[in-house]
């Protein structure tokens, strides 16, 4: 038992363990940047949207089915993460960069927000060129919600987009849920079905502004009986 009494075992011990957990660290920080633990989203059905239930943002508020955003010409929706987060403006004002095309083709802009505290929405409103309501019950962000909390702060990706944001002259505040992801979707109207759904994956994952035209392009308006004669 005498290389119990020599000082090199111990620092050899305590080098062992310091050099395993930073072997481990490495090795969930790699993993974390990977996709294989994410949520993988569940792809909504059509029914699944109509019948969502959504509300205006005024005082005396209106209750409606999400249907009837895109019954009759389609529809451009994203559905926000957090109206403070300074990536969800960002993606905002892409989005609104498509404004006058998406006019040009006869297609609405919308926004859907989980919450509505204190001026989240209307200071987001600058950044956003289309109506905004409130989807309580949270359903444009399922059928399966997904978060992303702890493992967002060490994804590379994260913080990539964050710089990017922030050299965009983005800003922000931390009020709100922003855990639970979101997305954006083009819908066709009547039946013509779900014709992009992007889910973010992490934060600030946002959707390909050249799909979202392609995918507006696709959308061919509903016409009523008499239009028709």
């Amino acid at each position: 038992m005498s290389f119990l009494q020599d000082p090199s075992f111990f620092s050899m011990g305590m080098w062992s363990i310091g050099a395993g957990a930073i072997g481990a660290a490495a090795l969930a920080l790699l993993l974390a940047n990977t996709d294989m633990f994410l949520a993988k989203p569940h792809k909504a059905a059509l029914e699944y949207l109509e019948d969502i239930d959504l509300k205006t943002l005024e005082k005396d508020a209106v209750t409606f089915k999400a249907k009837a955003l895109w019954e009759k010409n389609g529809a451009v929706i994203m559905a926000v993460r957090r109206p403070g987060c300074f990536l969800c403006r960002e993606e905002a004002a892409d989005l609104s960069s498509l404004r006058s095309r998406l006019d040009e083709l006869g297609v609405p802009l919308y926004a859907v927000v989980k919450e509505h505290i204190k001026n989240e929405v209307k200071d987001f409103q600058p950044y956003f060129k289309g109506e905004i309501f409130l989807d309580e019950e949270k359903k444009f962000y399922g059928p399966q919600r997904r978060k992303m909390v702890f493992m967002g702060f060490v994804r590379l990706g994260v913080w990539r987009n964050f710089f990017r944001a922030w050299n965009g002259g983005f800003s922000g505040n931390l009020e709100g849920e922003g855990f639970i992801l979101g997305g954006v979707f083009v819908m066709g109207p009547g039946k013509q079905g779900i014709l992009l759904e992007h889910r973010e994956k992490e934060f600030g994952d946002k959707v390909n502004l050249t799909s979202v035209l392609e995918a507006a392009r696709k959308i061919r308006p509903q016409t009523s009986a008499s239009e028709e004669k």
